[in-house]
Order: C-alpha cells, then structure tokens, then sequence
C-alpha cells in the first residue's frame, strides 16, 4: 500500500471520529431538551391544579380537603342508656334524655347530668300550669293549693341551684358536689310529696298526685345518677377525680364568710345583737316578727336577733332571704314563741307552725317553741324547719301531734328538749338529734304513741331521722299510766322511711316491738329502721319486729349516721362553739 495510501484512510477516519461526536452532542442535546420539557409539563400540571382548587367554587375545594367526622348520634343515644341504668324509671329517663342529646350530639356527660336537672324543672312548669285549670271547692283546699304552688317554687329553686352547680364544670366537680345535689334534690321530692300531701282523700288529692307522676320520676332519676355518677360515667369512659368538698387550712366551708367562722366560732353564750326583741319595751321590737323585718335585704355575715324572756304568740316566718341568722334567748323555758294552729280547726298542717324556718344557716339558741293546740285538735306543728345547715342548741320544742316537722336538707339538734304524743319528730330532713330528751306525753284515750314518722319516698333520698345519744321517755302523766298506752319508736310515713336509734337510753313504757306499722303491710319491706347500742329497760331488741326493713346494725353501719357523714357536717360546724360529736360516741 502507497504511503498516500494511508493519508486517505487517516483523513477519513479522522472525519468518522468528527461525525460520531457530533451525533453524540446532537442526542445529548435532544435528551436534556427532552428531559426540561418532561419536567416543565409536570411543574405546569401542578400549578394548575393549585390553582384550580384555590380559585374554584366552594363545593370544589371539598373535594380537595378532609371533612371532620360528624357525630355519631348512636354514641349518644347509647350514653343515655348508660345513664339512665341505674333509674327506677328508665322509660321515663331515657325518653327526657333522648331529646336532649337529639338537639345536641355532642352533649358531654355533665350535659347530660344538666339535662336530667332541666328536664325535672320543666315538668315542674307544665304541671303548675295544669295544675291551674283544676277547681278547688272550700278554703281548705283552696289553702292547700296555694301552698302547692310555693312548695313546687321551692323545688324549682332546688332545681336551680344543681343547674347553676355543674354548669361549665368537668365530672371531677361533680363528684365533689355530690352531696350538694343529694340535699337538694332529695328535698325536690320532698316538696312535691308534701304538694299531695296538703289536700285530703278525694279527687283533687287523686289529680294532684296524677300531675306530680312525672315530676316525682324525673326528680328520682336524676338523684339515682347523681347517686351512681362515678360509676356511670366511668363506665363511659368519662375522666373523674374525686375531691372532698371544699374546705379551708381551719377546716371551714370555702362558702362560710369570715363574719359567719367569728360567730361560729365565739363563746355561744356571748352574742353581740344587732337588735333585741323585748315585750316590755326595752328592746328594739316588741315582736319577733318586727325584728326579722327589718334585717336588712343585702346584709352581710350573720344578723343577730336577741329574744328577752317573755311569751311572744306569734307566727313567726324565717324566710328564705333571711339567711345566716342567729335568734338567742334567755332560755327555752323563758323565751317561748306560742300559737294554736292545728288541722281540725281548718289549717293545712303545713301552715299550722308556730314558728317556720326556711332561711339557709339560721342558728337557734335556748329558745322555746309551742303549739298550745291540744291531742284533740291533731296536726299542730310548733316549729318546721326546711333550712340547710340548720342548728337547734339547748331548745325547746313543745306540742302533742306533728310537734316538729324536720321537713326538708340537713338539720342539727343538740341538747334539745322534745315532748309529744303522735309522730311528733317527723318530715323528710336528714336531721340528727344528739343528746336530746325526748318526751312522750299522754295522748288520747286508747291513741297508741310513735316518737317518729320519717317521710322518705324515694330509696336513692340522702334523708333520715337519727337519734344518738338521746333519753327517750314517758312524761309524768304518761308514765303513771303507761300500761293502758302502746307507745313505740316510731311508724312508717312514707315508703322509704328510714330512722336510726343508736347509743341512746329507751324507757320501759316503749312496746317490746319497738316500732309499728302505719297501715297494714305498707312500706315494711322498704323502710329502714336501725337500732345499735341502746340500753334501758325499752332498748332490748329480742322481741322486736321482723319486718324485713327492721335491722339490728353494727358499729360500721351505725357510724355511717353519724354527723360527720351523715350531715357532712365537719364541713360546717367543725371549729365551732356549737359542741357536737361527729362519730359515735362509743
């Protein structure tokens, strides 16, 4: 081969080495194009749909974002069976709550709590307002009515105030109202109990008692979850942390102001008064009526009234804007409030009282209470008491039937003296009566005597009658003819009755049953009578009744009515002057 030979083939392939980078240039060129275009056309897509969802019509950008789950209404529904479980009228319950969770599906389970309060409330409101289109003939019934209609205030306003306690509060609140809302409600059905009670056998009681159906059921509903709260509401997975009620360092009552601990607290026997009530004109006011007038409408701490010896007959109304008041005298046998009121002459036996206390933490010193009205004139209350935190120190209470009517929330009696023939301590309180004398008195010929006559409807009620440490016995008259009378402990009023006798002295004239029956086998399976620790000739229990709610208890049962946890009264008299003992005795 020629030299030139190899020339020509180093020249061409020198041209073929030229071409191949061209190429590879051209499709290196071609791919990053391609490549920019591919991600432009992503980047494009993207900015358009943005743009799409941001500027679009409303029911487009739905389908871009998520949607919050609506509430399960079955969540609800299935909450109120919870609640309603421990009911004794769970249709009625459930048919109350079931509204309320409709219009709220979300409804947390203090709303519900709230819901059963409103319910009861709104009841209340229907069957006044029926209530008015009913005729009563005579002004017995007419009374009776009137005094319907302020009972069913009175428990609206009960109502009320376990609304307000739970509103905006979580379950952990709850539990420490809960003895709150106990009292209160308790007393609801008291009041509407009494509302039946004021009119006599015949169709307008029969209608009355038809109207409060509803009221009654609802009002036990709410008190039988209240009861159960804790256990209800874990069951539902609701958060609870039981707390005990509010109490300062000293161990008052957050709700007791400084004015009322100083008084509390003071030497009971040296009361600075803010008035002095005297007959002889020596005082401010000649009556008592006249002094309660004039506290004033926002006064604040504790009013003091000061009651000269004298017999002062009048009717005599604490209201229930006269609250934390104080009322001394020089003795109960020296400063004695009298009247005659009684059921045969007319009055409803609500009305009949000589002396009426509905003004929360209203405190009674060495003061008497009488009702003149004799054994034949029967209902004839002397005091009757529906104040909460309520106290009697070293009072008298004197009459023959009905005497006191312990009527509605917690009430203490220290060191009282209490005479009476017929269920002459009776009512719906949850009363301890400590360290009283308790009298009997001769009652008509061939009248058996009760001492007590408890009024408990409803078995979730926090009330009860509790004598400790008391000497029940015959009076003079009775006791020289004991043998022609029966006298006993007590009867039951109303279904639940619950009375508890412990550490006290019982004389011999009390019947070796202990306790009677109200009207044949009514209530003897539901009421609860207790007896522990007695002694005297009357206290062996051998031979008492065997009804299946009469109990002889242990020192463990017998301490739980106590005053400590039967009143919660270390919340509201420890530290006092007032002497009490919270626990037993022995």
């Amino acid at each position: 081969m020629a030299f030139q030979d190899f020339d020509l083939i180093s020249q061409r392939r020198q041209q073929e080495r030229r071409n191949k980078i061209r190429r590879r240039i051209m499709i290196g060129v071609f791919s990053t194009v391609a490549i920019l275009l591919i991600a432009a056309t992503a980047v494009c897509a993207v900015v358009y749909q943005r743009n799409q969802s941001e500027s679009g019509p409303a029911h487009d950008h739905s389908k871009h974002s998520p949607t919050p789950p609506k509430p399960d209404p079955n969540v609800a529904q299935k909450a109120v069976k919870t609640v309603c479980s421990s009911t004794d009228y769970k249709k009625t319950c459930e048919d109350s709550l079931s509204k309320a969770v409709e219009h709220n599906p979300k409804a947390q389970p203090v709303d519900i709590l709230r819901a059963a309060f409103s319910a009861a409330s709104d009841e209340i409101d229907r069957a006044v307002k029926q209530a008015k289109d009913l005729k009563f003939d005579g002004p017995f019934k007419k009374a009776a009515f009137e005094d319907c209609l302020v009972l069913l205030e009175d428990a609206k306003e009960d109502l009320n105030r376990s609304i307000v306690s739970v509103k905006g509060k979580d379950l952990s609140h709850v539990s420490t109202l809960k003895p709150e809302i106990n009292n209160w409600l308790s007393a609801v059905l008291s009041y509407q109990q009494t509302c039946v009670d004021g009119f006599p056998d015949g169709s307008e009681k029969e209608s009355t008692k038809k109207l409060m159906k509803t009221v009654r059921e609802l009002g036990s509903n709410a008190l039988a979850i209240v009861s159960e709260v804790n256990s209800l509401f874990s069951a539902m997975h609701a958060p609870s942390h039981r707390k005990l009620m509010g109490v300062d360092q000293v161990g008052y009552p957050e709700w007791m102001g400084h004015e009322d601990r100083r008084m509390l607290k003071a030497d009971g026997t040296k009361f600075t008064p803010n008035v002095t009530v005297a007959k002889d004109g020596s005082g401010n006011f000649s009556t008592v009526n006249a002094a309660l007038g004039a506290i004033p409408e926002k006064y604040e701490g504790r009013y003091v009234i000061y009651v000269k010896e004298g017999v002062y007959d009048e009717t005599v109304i604490v209201t229930k804007k006269m609250v934390n008041v104080t009322m001394y005298g020089d003795g109960s046998q020296k400063s004695i409030v009298t009247g005659s009121k009684n059921f045969v002459d007319g009055t409803p036996t609500y009305q009949t009282a000589t002396f009426a206390v509905l003004g929360d933490g209203f405190f009674a010193q060495s003061l008497g209470f009488r009702n003149t009205a004799g054994p034949e004139k029967h209902q004839a209350v002397a005091l009757r008491v529906q104040a909460d935190r309520s106290i009697f120190l070293n009072c008298r209470m004197e009459g023959y039937q009905d005497t006191l009517y312990a009527q509605t929330h917690r009430q203490f009696y220290r060191s009282c003296y209490i005479t009476g023939t017929v269920d002459f301590i009776f009512g719906d309180a949850a009363a301890v009566f400590q360290n009283c004398m308790i009298y009997v008195r001769r009652p008509l010929d061939g009248q058996p005597t009760a001492v007590t006559a408890q009024g408990r409807i409803d078995r979730h009620e926090t009330t009860g009658t509790v004598l400790q440490n008391c000497r029940i016995l015959a009076d003079d008259r009775l006791e020289a003819e004991k043998a022609q009378f029966r006298s006993y402990l007590g009867r039951p009023w109303k279904e639940y009755s619950r009375t508890v006798v412990m550490e006290s002295e019982i004389g011999d004239f009390i019947h070796r049953d202990g306790w009677m029956e109200w009207e044949g086998d009514f209530a003897l399976d539901t009421l609860y009578y207790a007896e522990f620790g007695n002694k005297g000739k009357g206290a062996e229990t051998a031979g008492r009744v065997k009804w299946a709610g009469y109990k002889t208890i242990k020192k463990e049962e017998a301490s739980k009515y106590t005053v400590g946890p039967f009143l919660q009264g270390e919340a509201w008299l420890k530290g006092t002057s007032i002497p009490v003992r919270f626990g037993m005795f022995a």
